[in-house]
Parts: C-alpha cells; structure tokens; sequence
C-alpha cells in the first residue's frame, strides 16, 4: 500500500465558523488528501473541523454529546447517519440535525464512546471529510486528558486553592 503524506503548504485548518456550505450544490469536499487510516494522529487538512472537550453528561450514564454552537451550521437540519472513523475503525452514528441543539444519538454515542475507552477530560477533534444532504463522514482524532501522575500527587487542580503549579 503506498503511503501519501499530506501537503502541509497550508497547515492552519478551516474551523467550521469561517464555513459557509449549500448542501445543495456540494456534495464532497476535497477528497485528495489521503493518509494511514490506522494513524492516531495527524495534521489537520484544512477541512471543517470542531473539537468537543468531553464532560461527564456527555459520557456515563447519559451520553449527551450536542454538538457545539459554532458546528451547527455546517451540519444538516435533519435526522442522518454518520460516519465516525477512528484509527481505521468506523462507527454509524445519528445525528440528530432535526433538534433545537444538534446531537449524537445517545445509545450509538455510548458504543463510540465504550469501544474507545472514553473518559472526562478527553477531548475529541471531528474533522468533517465527506458530507451530502443524506451522510457525513468525520475523521476522529482523540486526545486523552490524563494529567501527569508526578504532578497528581502535588495537588489536584480543582479550585483556585489547590492550582496545579509547574516548576
């Protein structure tokens, strides 16, 4: 299998507040950037992207992840799957576009969520590759928020009495 490396000419991604899309007549985005599918990360293509640092309710017992403000007008205002890939692994999800805050569906979230081991503190960065008025496709990367355990013992970094100090 021959390896392309993306061009990094222009590194700074699209973030999807600076995007405008009309379904109507956009069916793909640039699909001629290719790279490992087990990669677990790698430089942003300039697509739409949006990052979800992830909270107890969006994880156990609930799994409510709405989508953020500045993601919703990219995303359709209709009830669609959706594909999420991570490390060459892909998982069906809905979106549900049709409500007042766009959201995974719960039961296919907490699937997505299981299978990668998904704590709070994570965060999550959804790179939008493909989408047309019936399906969208995001390239997942995951970045754990597991604090150094040499500075856990120092203090926990929860209130302002107890800040997290680095030397």
């Amino acid at each position: 299998m021959k390896l392309k490396i993306p061009r990094m000419e222009n590194p700074l991604a699209q973030s999807v507040e600076d995007l405008r899309i009309d379904l109507k007549n956009q069916c793909m985005l640039d699909s001629g950037t290719a790279e490992s599918e087990v990669d677990e990360f790698w430089p942003l293509s300039g697509k739409p992207y949006f990052h979800v640092f992830l909270a107890k309710s969006q994880l156990k017992p609930l799994y409510q992840l709405h989508l953020p403000v500045k993601a919703q007008p990219v995303l359709p205002s209709s009830r669609i799957p959706v594909v999420l890939t991570y490390r060459g692994k892909n998982w069906e999800i809905i979106l549900h576009g049709d409500s007042s805050r766009k959201r995974f569906d719960p039961p296919s979230w907490r699937t997505f969520a299981s299978d990668n081991d998904l704590k709070v503190g994570d965060a999550c960065l959804f790179e939008l590759v493909e989408f047309s008025s019936s399906n969208h496709k995001f390239r997942v990367q995951i970045l754990r928020g597991d604090f150094p355990s040499v500075l856990l013992e120092r203090v926990n970094g929860e209130t302002p009495n107890t800040p997290i100090v680095v030397d």
